[in-house]
């Protein structure tokens, strides 16, 4: 199989904050593609507080640089969360703009034959923010399934999960710890992952 290179974009859930492992869901998703024989090159690119426009302005640099010939290049995006973030003045990004964003990483990737997969914004503590999530959710959803990009929708399972929602209630409100991040990888690996990579369907398992 050719080198894979995947460049993981996003946020500070993609960057594993909260997690005492130090792995979040990138590091599981990246190790049990490993155990299945893919040979992976993960670069996580999440940083905190990033929202959709944040990382629309650094994104095309940072993937470029990673990228090489005559590898396998590929491109998760996850964002979304900060978007729905309220502060003064409103939403830091409202969601017409953050389909907006999506539907132009979406462009540039297909215009250099980049694959790429959209994991969904993980929900918060707060229900009314939820609600928010839920909706942008939903709208990213329609606008991967016209583009026939996989996307797997995060929200609306683990806005239901106790073990979730203990996790952020125990810590930040915002970030979960090991298992809150072993469900999120779960949901990766469960919602189309293998079959993007191309290999054969995997049992596998975020907990290892």
């Amino acid at each position: 199989m050719t080198d894979v290179r995947i460049c993981f974009v996003g946020d500070s859930y993609t960057a594993g904050v909260g997690d005492p492992d130090g792995l979040g869901w990138v590091g599981r998703v990246a190790a049990a593609s490993r155990r299945q024989g893919v040979p992976l090159t993960a670069y996580n690119l999440g940083i905190r507080r990033d929202t959709s426009r944040d990382i629309q302005a650094r994104f095309a640099d940072e993937v470029v640089r990673r990228q090489a010939t005559g590898c396998d290049n590929r491109v998760v995006l996850s964002f979304g969360t900060n978007d729905t973030q309220v502060e003064p003045g409103g939403v830091r990004v409202e969601p017409v703009a953050t389909l907006a964003v999506l539907a132009d990483l979406l462009d540039w990737c297909r215009q250099r034959d980049v694959a790429v997969f959209v994991v969904g914004p993980p929900p918060v503590v707060d229900d009314e923010r939820n609600l928010r999530l839920l909706q942008l959710t939903a709208l990213m959803r329609e606008l991967t399934k016209r583009r026939e990009v996989p996307f797997v929708p995060i929200a609306p399972v683990l806005a239901e999960s106790t073990r979730w929602r203990a996790e952020l209630a125990a810590g930040d409100g915002a970030h979960p710890s090991v298992g809150g991040y072993q469900s999120l990888a779960q949901l990766v690996l469960d919602g189309g992952w293998w079959s993007w990579l191309g290999v054969r369907a995997a049992n596998g398992d975020a907990r290892r």
